[in-house]
């Protein structure tokens, strides 16, 4: 209560206070003798300042005639008294000042006095925090001409639903997605993200509405389902708990087709896979595409999203983190997220599929293990390429059991054998940290191209990829049967086109995948921090498991 009583200008001064408190017994305190040290420091200084001033205006009134020195005399007369609390300061100037507050503040601010709480129906001031918290750029001036306010549009429509702003992972068994809720004009807007038609990684990714929130029809928000072919209609939207929401339709017959599930499934065939059956020749294919289609399609967007964030950019990183879209095989694109920690990078799956879900670490990179592609003719041979890589994982397994046994022999030496032995092992693991630090490092994207080819017998979805590369490393890629059966980790080449662009070849699989950059702006998207975003991606991938 004093802060507002000295806002409003209200109440004793803070002199008038200090001189009660000097008639008390407590005085003497640390800030009392600051204050008044203060005063004994300051008193002076004005005094001469003041001395200064008064000579100054005695010399300019002594030169002045007698008509200047009446016309100054009239104008101190006239002049306003100098404000002495932020509630004696002209309205607009106000204004300007409290529009900079962020607007969860605004509310307390007008609890200070009658003035302040006039000033805040402003609609500068809410314009503005529309603006500036929520990248509004639609002429709010027009809504507000039509009965909505800047105010209303704050309050009940972009604060109140501000906590599902940014990216999801819509629960959908294996399959998962990516959802990405904005402001859209004067809606929320939650766009349901859709890889390319495969195989065509470079194409822009496909945006499809599954609901929205205006104050369109009253001055309270309107939730409507997006789903469907028949437009807008009731929906609802419920906070589970943090970090986490779910939607529901309240009208699911707009999702229905007058030509039964048969339209249904072409319409969606087209929109999912840009074809129709019959051109889709390879009858696994087939088989995926129908298994897909009715299990999404039984949820009637009564969905639950949990949040997801986009991995925090480091200046080791080897190329910037981020959304790809990668070839899957019969399973066609899928959208994957790229992370680096420490010396490995990882790519994670938004999207998925029946035998690995989303959720899943598709590719572990080890930035450790570079590996030196031959010359072109060499690089056309599989085998070749199989020597390299499968050189570098049996190392790898061989270190894995050396380092299993050296454990079991300390443990079994007692505790002066552990003592050591990890202080051996943390010795090992400095010189290799030393010598391995210099593969990411060099593997900027400044370093030198050389040039790279498809093995003979690699088969690849798009046969139009970069024919140089920066960089390649030593990974092991996640494959399994049907229903997540049986999953293992095989070996492959992790090759570094550029900053946009990266591919994966499967040795096992003899297959090859091309990774495409997703380039759409995504706010409200990144994580606070590493371990915000580690602790996301533990929780995602127990979620498919």
């Amino acid at each position: 209560m004093a802060v507002c009583a000295r806002l409003c200008g209200v109440g004793q001064s803070r002199r008038c206070r200090r001189r009660q408190r000097s008639n008390q017994q407590d005085q003497g305190s640390d800030s009392d003798m600051e204050e008044e040290e203060e005063e004994r420091i300051e008193g002076p200084r004005r005094a001469e300042a003041g001395r200064g001033r008064c000579a100054a205006a005695g010399a300019a009134a002594a030169a002045a005639g007698p008509e200047d020195r009446a016309a100054a005399a009239a104008a101190a007369a006239a002049a306003p008294p100098h404000p002495q609390t932020l509630a004696e300061l002209p309205p607009e100037l106000l204004v300007e000042i409290l529009s900079l507050l962020p607007g969860p503040e605004l509310p307390n601010v007008a609890l200070v006095c009658k003035k302040f709480r006039q000033i805040l129906n402003t609609e500068t001031i809410w314009r503005r925090r529309c603006v500036e918290e929520f990248g509004m750029k639609e002429d709010l001036r027009k809504m507000e001409a039509g009965g909505v306010s800047s105010k209303d549009i704050y309050v009940k429509l972009l604060h109140p639903y501000r906590h599902i702003l940014g990216l999801w992972q819509p629960d959908i068994g294996p399959y998962g997605g990516l959802l990405n809720v904005v402001v859209d004009g004067l809606f929320i807007i939650g766009w349901m993200y859709l890889p390319p038609h495969d195989p065509r990684v470079e194409d822009p990714m496909r945006r499809r509405p599954l609901f929205r929130i205006h104050l369109w029809e009253s001055k309270k928000a309107t939730i409507e389902c997006m789903y469907g072919h028949k437009g807008p209609h009731k929906g609802d939207i419920q906070t589970v708990k943090r970090d986490e929401f779910s939607t529901k339709c309240n009208q699911t017959d707009h999702h229905r087709m007058p030509g039964g599930r048969q339209e249904e499934f072409r319409t969606w065939l087209e929109e999912e896979w840009g074809r129709t059956l019959e051109e889709i020749f390879h009858e696994h294919m087939q088989e995926l595409i129908l298994m897909k289609f009715i299990y999404t399609s039984q949820y009637d967007n009564c969905l639950t999203y949990r949040r997801i964030y986009l991995p925090p950019p480091m200046p080791s990183d080897l190329l910037k983190p981020g959304l790809f879209k990668g070839t899957y095989g019969s399973h066609g694109l899928e959208i994957v997220m790229l992370s680096f920690h420490g010396n490995s990078a990882r790519a994670t799956k938004l999207t998925g599929d029946p035998n690995v879900p989303a959720g899943q670490l598709t590719l572990d990179i080890d930035l450790r293990r570079p590996v030196v592609l031959p010359d072109l003719e060499q690089q056309r041979d599989i085998e070749e390429l199989s020597r390299l890589v499968l050189g570098i994982h049996e190392e790898l397994q061989g270190d894995a059991e050396q380092q299993a046994n050296d454990t079991v022999r300390h443990a079994a030496a007692g505790a002066d054998g552990v003592a050591s032995g990890a202080k051996a092992s943390e010795a090992e693991d400095g010189l290799c940290s030393d010598s391995c630090q210099s593969g990411p490092s060099s593997s900027s994207s400044h370093s030198e191209t050389q040039p790279f080819i498809l093995p003979l017998g690699v088969m690849a979805r798009n046969e139009v990829y970069p024919r140089t590369c920066r960089k390649c490393f030593y990974g092991t890629g996640l494959i399994a049967g049907h229903g997540f059966t049986s999953p293992e980790r095989t070996p492959g080449l992790f090759v570094l086109f550029d900053e946009d662009h990266f591919g994966f070849i499967w040795l096992e699989l003899k297959s090859f995948s091309l990774y495409s950059r997703l380039t759409d702006h995504l706010a409200h998207a990144h994580a606070p921090n590493m371990e915000r975003f580690e602790a996301m991606l533990r929780s995602m991938q127990s979620w498919t498991s």
